[in-house]
């Protein structure tokens, strides 16, 4: 297998192809008075030092074929969805982020929308936002769905299917020699921090009920833990490593055995 984590008491660690790397966490305590400071200078090191080249040629090409053959049959899909955004939901059917593909590269991430729409809208969602999402919304985030309009950002060049998730520019100002190498990979719809990462962060986040508490989480949690992971994959990226993503990320939308490590028991 390509990549693993394994938990031993208050520590992941991130073993196989892609290396080893041992992330601190303190699990069970997420009270707001414990995440004041953001904590990612122990890896911020890694990132002066020019990891890989940015991302080869024939990754685009795969990108790009793989997304026209998509686009066949998931068209009919993506119309359905977005008749029953538009009927249930009403306008916008499309929720449309700033994303950066690059430092100092913006561009619109393309989703269904799943949430109630609200005027100041930034961050990560913790359980402070899930009262927005809509019945129709649960089962889109659910299955993936609401990804489907990223093929077009796969088209346009801005997102690829395996990568970091894009992330927002106050991230990549805030960090910008890490971003400058997590970057170096387009954006993708999945990714190694992704597959596995995220039920660790929805956890995370589902415990914050505010939004100061939500957005300290993320700078001291889980921000710094995925962009290692990142890193990582920026070091040993290839393509059996992407399809190996690709497939597990497949398997799990599917409904298949979840296979992504899970926490073990304090050691």
């Amino acid at each position: 297998m390509p990549a693993s984590i394994c938990y031993r008491g208050t520590k992941e660690r991130v073993v196989g192809r892609a290396g080893i790397v041992t992330i601190h966490h303190d699990w069970d305590k997420t009270g707001p008075a414990r995440l004041a400071v953001p904590e990612t200078a122990w890896f911020v090191v890694d990132a002066y030092h020019q990891i890989s080249k940015p991302s080869p040629r024939r990754k685009r090409l795969f990108d790009i074929a793989l997304a026209v053959i998509l686009l066949v049959p998931l068209s009919i899909l993506m119309g359905v969805v977005a008749c029953l955004v538009l009927i249930q939901q009403g306008r916008p059917v499309f929720y449309k982020a700033q994303r950066m593909r690059a430092p100092g590269e913006s561009f619109t991430q393309l989703k269904f929308r799943t949430m109630i729409g609200e005027d100041e809208d930034s961050g990560a969602t913790g359980a402070h936002k899930h009262w927005r999402i809509t019945p129709l919304g649960h089962v889109l985030r659910r299955t993936r769905i609401d990804e489907l309009p990223q093929l077009f950002n796969i088209l346009r060049g801005d997102m690829s299917f395996v990568g970091p998730r894009p992330p927002l520019r106050e991230y990549v100002e805030r960090f910008p020699a890490i971003y400058s190498q997590v970057l170096k990979s387009r954006p993708g719809v999945t990714g190694l921090a992704t597959l596995i990462y995220h039920r660790h962060e929805d956890r995370i986040l589902a415990r914050c009920k505010s939004a100061e508490a939500t957005e300290l989480a993320y700078y001291r949690r889980c921000l710094p833990a995925k962009l290692k992971i990142d890193l990582i994959y920026q070091r040993h990226r290839d393509l059996r490593l992407d399809l190996w993503i690709m497939w597990n990320t497949l398997k799990i939308v599917l409904g298949y055995k979840d296979e992504r490590p899970r926490r073990r028991g304090r050691a």
